[in-house]
């Protein structure tokens, strides 16, 4: 959520960058709204101030016998109190009018974003102070198939190892049933996420719920716009979209010490989506799924530090795919691309030969405080500086564990159809060379 009286200071360049996301300019209703909610405040406290001026003036016009004043204050008290008595549910009417306005509006991009319509507007990103040629020397190279290469449902489902049919008798369309060695690989995947991002890069493991309550989405900004595109689970419940909902929120309503940050954390859960806008795309295979797996990173930072965090995560993303040997782009988003809470998104796109494109397996964002407000997730400054500040989180994909099983199918797939197991994770396949 945006601070109102940032709004208030720089209508235009809110315009400007609801604009830039392709958005109508809404800062002069913002802040008629704002107006009127503090008009009432101020009418509230005059209000208040005259009851108890009133209060003494009954007073002093008993003790001089003036009996007709008196009933004349008397009676303006009792319209002050009568006012009074609703004011306090016109000003929750107001707030919320003025929160739900707010609840609905992108966060700002960065200077640095590009300005574009969509995903044909992202732009190439090689990393701070690296040069393409270097990024492209510091990523693995694409593997040079010597035979036509095949999608990861036909290579599965010909190893009987990947049955969507079944699926569909179970629970409809856009599921999967993984059997024997890919179900295993799969597990051996997020077991090797997990480590690498607990191990190496100091995330701490957590095991949330998996469903949550609508305070929860409302924090990390899934609701209530985008209401559509989750599952709901009984009257007070939801499943979660991704594991950022309940990382996120573990610091909902704190008020944490400077000294603590940055806390990092990291989960390997079920993510459940409804994919309401994705009609028609992506209907074969595993690349969009109702139910799968991710591993997820969660930054909480301070404001001095979240843009070098959010490089940081970005690293933590690539490391992965590094050790897994899997050629893939990074890309950062436009105006037009970004999530509803980011400021800055990058995109890791990894290379499917089968597909013969790039795909996204990661996304990495900046939120800024636009989340922290909707939680109220504060920190306490240390040293001489004091007072409370709003924290600055992040979010990303360290990955997304069902399409990293699909582009090590299609990059390890051998002419044979076996699959050939990256070397990091046979560790995890009990020493299996190949799934076949």
């Amino acid at each position: 959520m945006l601070d109102i009286k940032w709004i208030r200071d720089n209508p235009d360049a809110l315009d400007r960058a609801l604009a830039s996301r392709g958005a109508e300019p809404i800062s002069s209703k913002l802040i008629a709204l704002d107006e009127a909610r503090r008009a009432h405040i101020v009418q509230v406290q005059a209000a208040q101030e005259r009851r108890n001026a009133a209060s003494k003036e009954i007073g002093k016009a008993k003790a001089a016998k003036d009996e007709e004043t008196a009933q004349r204050l008397m009676a303006e008290v009792s319209t002050i109190k009568e006012f009074l008595a609703h004011a306090e549910e016109t000003e929750r009417r107001l707030n919320k009018e003025l929160d739900d306005a707010l609840a609905v509006i992108p966060n700002t991009p960065l200077e640095d974003v590009p300005v574009g319509a969509d995903e044909h507007d992202n732009v190439p990103y090689f990393g701070r102070n690296q040069t393409e040629a270097q990024a492209a020397a510091a990523r693995p190279k694409k593997r040079d198939l010597p035979f036509a290469a095949k999608e990861h449902f036909e290579i599965g489902e010909a190893l009987g190892l990947m049955d969507f049919e079944t699926a569909a008798k179970l629970s409809g369309s856009r599921f999967v049933v993984l059997k024997g060695q890919l179900a295993r690989m799969e597990r051996a995947i997020g077991q090797f996420m997990l480590d690498v991002h607990t191990g190496e890069h100091g995330y701490t493991e957590v095991q949330p719920p998996l469903l949550v309550k609508d305070d929860a989405l409302y924090g990390t900004a899934q609701l209530p716009k985008f209401a559509e595109d989750l599952f709901k689970a009984g009257e007070q419940h939801w499943l979660i979209p991704t594991a950022e909902v309940p990382l996120t929120n573990l610091v909902r309503e704190s008020i944490l010490d400077e000294k603590e940050l940055p806390l990092r954390f990291t989960a390997l859960t079920p993510c459940f989506r409804s994919e309401a806008g994705s009609a028609g795309r992506d209907t074969r295979g595993m690349l969009r799924q109702h139910q799968f797996n991710k591993v997820e990173l969660v930054s909480i930072t301070t404001p001095e530090t979240s843009i070098d965090e959010h490089e940081r995560m970005l690293s933590c993303a690539e490391t992965v795919l590094k050790k897994l040997d899997l050629h893939y782009r990074v890309m950062t988003l436009c105006t037009g691309d970004m999530g509803f809470g980011s400021r800055k998104t990058y995109d890791i796109e990894v290379w499917l030969p089968g597909q013969d494109a790039y795909r996204e397996i990661s996304s990495v964002s900046v939120c800024d405080d636009f989340q922290a407000r909707r939680m109220n997730a504060r920190y306490r400054l240390g040293g001489a500086e004091k007072g409370n500040r709003f924290v600055h989180t992040l979010n990303g994909s360290g990955t997304a564990v069902g399409r990293a099983l699909i582009a090590i199918i299609e990059n390890y797939q051998n002419e044979d159809g076996t699959i050939t197991v990256p070397a990091v994770l046979k560790p995890y396949m009990g020493g299996l060379d190949k799934v076949g």
